[in-house]
């Protein structure tokens, strides 16, 4: 097959340069991007005299019709043909003839690649942030239903101070909207239209870059000819981001996990999002929770092969750069599948509120409450966090739990200590009195879903 870019050639491709050259197998699926693009190219060409008007409307249908051909399937890609944008041109030139080779006219594939990449990315970001809006919202309607759901809260994986099962949703929602905000920044930067580019240093004809542009649904043309093909920061970014979904993501499966173990039993899987073992009848695996967790390294992974792709390379364009699309589509790829079986599997999660309560009352876990209802009683905070911490000493000594304790054995530590301590270090009172902002308070986190819901709309 006589190559596009052969003229100064006397030796056809190695066969094995040509498959490992060509990235069709990957970037087809860029297809709709560069042929919507090529639309807007060839209407720009024609508007602005550089082939005349009446070329451009052939070229527009034929590249119509070589859409409406790959959607119906019709369609076998070359590998010959390296890659989607000189796959696309042979197609045409195929049904218009010679003047299907007028479309690169003031065009290279440098910045025609660029151009696809990021049309792509700002829909696929658009997809993502819907599911995580999803998410958020299925976050907030079970946190509106375990709001008086006690349970302990963690730090080192001890238990530390009693909070809401509602609380601690409302955690990862926090994630979750901090992942959708870094989105669209990331989709802001995206937002932008290469093409024009040509191969690093722009072209000689007058080309409509604005025109282009708003064809396409961009918010504005890049600045500088060598930058809009020789990076892909943008890209980048988006992994980034990816990489902060899934580990908050993987955090919350952690801790699912953990909780449905027997050594927690705080909540069960639903039988559809669990799996079973091949030897023992009795198991019911978090597969799908583990799997999430699992994948968050290959998004990772496809960060850390995006930023190496690019840190040794001098402008501009480099065939580095074609490295880009598999670890970009694979980031993509996962998040999308893990944001989409996470709500569900989370969604019909049982949630056991007589252990998650029992647990917050073990632990002493109401030990702070003890010393905070000291301090309200005169004493300087330093020396009831003493007093506090040898009440609980000698609990373990006697295995009696604080609330268990009598007012005389209480006086023994302070004679502060009067009959309202029992009020003030029940559990459900020590999660009551946490109305600051941003506590565990029901009415707090109550407060938290309604802004949280006005923010979603």
């Amino acid at each position: 097959m006589a190559k596009l870019w052969g003229g100064r050639f006397q030796k056809e491709t190695d066969r094995l340069v040509e498959d490992f050259h060509s990235s069709i197998s990957f970037d087809q699926r860029l297809y709709k991007y560069d042929i919507k693009g090529s639309i807007a190219h060839a209407s720009m060409l024609g508007r602005a005299g550089i082939i005349e008007p009446d070329e451009a409307g052939a070229i527009i249908r034929g590249l119509e019709e070589v859409l409406a051909d790959i959607e119906a399937g019709r369609v076998e890609f070359s590998v010959g043909a390296e890659d989607i944008h000189m796959n696309v041109e042979q197609l045409l030139t195929e049904r218009v003839g010679e003047l299907g080779k007028k479309l690169h006219t003031a065009r290279s594939r440098n910045d025609q690649v660029a151009l696809d990449i990021r049309m792509y990315l700002k829909d696929e970001i658009d997809s993502i942030t819907a599911l995580l809006r999803g998410l958020q919202a299925s976050l907030l309607d079970l946190a509106e239903k375990h709001l008086d759901t006690v349970m302990p809260g963690y730090t080192h994986l001890q238990r530390a101070q009693p909070v809401t099962y509602a609380h601690h949703l409302m955690a990862y929602c926090e994630m979750f909207r901090r992942d959708e905000e870094r989105l669209g920044d990331c989709r802001r930067r995206t937002d932008v239209m290469p093409l024009g580019a040509g191969a690093l240093a722009g072209t000689t004809f007058p080309l409509d870059r604005e025109y282009v542009a708003r064809q396409l649904g961009f918010a504005a043309v890049t600045e500088n000819s060598l930058d809009s093909v020789s990076d892909r920061d943008f890209a980048v970014e988006f992994a980034a981001s990816a990489s902060l979904i899934m580990v908050h993501m993987s955090r919350l499966c952690e801790e699912i996990i953990l909780w449905s173990s027997a050594e927690f039993a705080f909540i069960e899987l639903d039988d559809a999002y669990s799996t079973g073992s091949s030897m023992m009848p009795q198991k019911k695996n978090p597969d799908v929770a583990e799997l999430i967790r699992g994948k968050s390294g290959r998004v990772f992974g496809d960060l850390q092969a995006l930023l190496t792709m690019l840190k040794g390379l001098p402008l501009a364009y480099n065939k580095d750069m074609q490295e880009d699309k598999e670890a970009l589509f694979d980031a993509v790829d996962t998040v999308k599948k893990c944001l989409i079986i996470f709500k569900p599997m989370l969604e019909t999660i049982q949630v056991k509120k007589d252990v998650m309560a029992q647990a917050a009352r073990g632990g002493f876990t109401n030990a702070t409450d003890l010393a905070d209802y000291l301090v309200r009683r005169g004493m300087p905070f330093r020396e009831a966090h003493e007093a506090a911490g040898k009440a609980v000493l000698y609990c373990l000594k006697k295995g009696q739990t604080l609330e268990g304790m009598s007012l005389e054995e209480y006086k023994e530590f302070s004679s502060l200590v009067e009959e309202d301590v029992y009020n003030a270090i029940d559990i459900r009172n020590c999660v009551q009195s946490r109305k600051v902002p941003g506590g565990p308070a029901p009415g707090t986190v109550a407060e938290a879903i309604a802004r949280a819901r006005q923010r979603l709309g």
